[in-house]
């Protein structure tokens, strides 16, 4: 599967649009990583437990979008964008989206 933030697949022509593919995930770091994460709060600096927990999240909501575009029949995922929203106190919705195609 051919993933591009851009609107074109170099070479290659679109040949059908399927459509707005996604894959969304919710996450929160664990305790161990809640504790780590306020203690460094404390400190400052780059917080790499929570960074662990985003990282996990877009590698997971990016799966399920592929995932969502193979149903499809899709070949290519166009204008890939990640979008991040707290969803409770200590969670945080992840989106990977793009646009859907069959590459001619």
């Amino acid at each position: 599967m051919i993933v591009t933030t851009g609107n074109e697949v170099a070479d290659r022509n679109i040949a059908r649009y399927l459509g707005v593919v996604r894959g969304i995930v919710v996450r929160s770091p664990t305790i161990g990583q809640g504790i780590l994460g306020g203690l460094k709060q404390i400190v400052g600096g780059n917080i790499e437990a929570y960074a662990e927990v985003c990282e996990a999240a877009r590698k997971e909501a990016y799966e399920r979008m592929v995932a969502h575009a193979a149903e499809l029949g899709a070949d290519a995922i166009l204008g890939m964008r990640y979008d991040a929203t707290e969803f409770t106190q200590g969670s945080t919705e992840v989106l990977a989206y793009g646009t859907a195609v069959r590459l001619g």
